[in-house]
Order: C-alpha cells, then structure tokens, then sequence
C-alpha cells in the first residue's frame, strides 16, 4: 500500500458498511450494488484504473491489453455494462496483475477462470463468472474515463474499498469528508459494542452515544 498516501491508509481500515453509511449521511451514491467478492475473505483497497467496454466491432478490439498500463496498488476497474455473457477478466490477466502489485479488480459484469484468483489471493469482485470468452464479443472503448460499476459513477483516481459485503467507490472530491464521518460512526460503534459488553443495553448504550444522530444527521 503506498505510504505516501494517507487516505488509502485511513480507507484500509473501516469497512464497506461505514463507508456507505458516511455516504449515505452526504447524499452520495458510491456503493456498487450486485459487485461482490469471488471469496468473502478478500479485502481490497486502491484507488480506481478505469476501462469502458462495448460490443465488439469488425474487425474486433481488444479485450485487456491495458494491462500493462495499470500502476501498482491501483484497482482495474472495469464497466462491461453488467453484461454476464462475454466475460472481460481471466487467468492471464489476474496472473500479470498480481506479479505487477495490482491491488485487486472490479467489474460490472463476468470474469472467469476464478481458481487462480482464489489460489493466489488476488482480490476480484463482480456481477458473475463464466467461462465464456469476451474475445470477438466486447472490446475497450476508453481508458481512465468515468465508468459506471452497480449504480456508482466511479472516476480514474477515485478510492475503492471492498470486503465480505462488496464494494464502495469514494470520489476522489469528498474522500476527506466521507472517511472523516465513517472513522466517527466506526469508533462510536466501537464504543457501543464495549458499554454493551460492561453491562448496558443497547438502547442505553445508542442513547448514550449518539447514534441514531451521527447516522441520520446531514
């Protein structure tokens, strides 16, 4: 993880359950609903390497030599427009990302040959996998441009984090304001979670606290 950058420290330690709560306090629409892990283990955190799929032309584009473009520790963030019948990710791709230190891959759609990811730990997170090829079906129409993944507009640079729960895209214009107010409803859960442990209720405890304010207050 790169040490020159703070917020991917602060992001890598709340969950995807704070980070929409913090967002949904903001009116922001980052959580990438449907997008979820090949194994509920895998934890992910960058920032975002966009590419845009369409259908595929005559003759055909190509379906992932980006690869070698992305930088490590970013997430290949991929929009194949939800489609599950051409899939945009497989064993050569998660193979030479996970040797270039590529933090992970999402996608809108299908990717394949997942028992290499599981066998190398290489965080992936999508709407499906198959087996069926995108080649001659799909082709990238842009690179690092804003790109859509479960309802979440996601831009080149934004914060990705993902868990056992999916994925949630921060813009990179309210990162500081979206981490600040999840690191303020993480330690209050934190709080409530020890005084029900020393003995309170939950309702004394919430009371106590804050927490029907800090999750509803704009």
């Amino acid at each position: 993880m790169d040490h020159q950058d703070p917020n991917l420290q602060r992001v890598s330690k709340l969950d995807t359950a704070a980070l929409s709560d913090a967002m949904d306090r903001l009116g922001i629409a980052g959580q990438c609903l449907g997008i979820k892990p090949l194994d509920p283990k895998f934890r992910l955190t960058g920032r975002a390497f966009t590419i845009l799929y369409g259908p595929a032309g005559k003759p055909p584009g190509t379906v992932g030599d980006y690869i070698d473009e992305v930088p490590p520790q970013s997430v290949v963030v991929l929009d194949n427009g939800g489609r599950e019948n051409a899939t945009v990710w497989g064993d050569i791709l998660t193979w030479v990302a996970h040797r270039r230190g590529v933090a992970g891959t999402v996608i809108d759609g299908a990717c394949r040959d997942t028992a290499l990811a599981l066998e190398l730990g290489y965080p992936i997170y999508s709407r499906s996998y198959s087996m069926r090829t995108g080649k001659d079906r799909v082709q990238v129409e842009a690179t690092n441009g804003p790109v859509n993944i479960g309802d979440a507009r996601v831009h080149p640079g934004d914060l990705l984090r993902g868990d056992a729960d999916g994925v949630v895209a921060i813009p990179r214009a309210h990162e500081d304001e979206v981490l600040k107010i999840a690191e303020e409803i993480d330690a209050v859960e934190d709080r409530i979670r020890r005084a029900v442990k020393d003995g309170k209720t939950l309702a004394e405890a919430r009371r106590e606290f804050g927490y029907h304010q800090l999750q509803t207050k704009r």
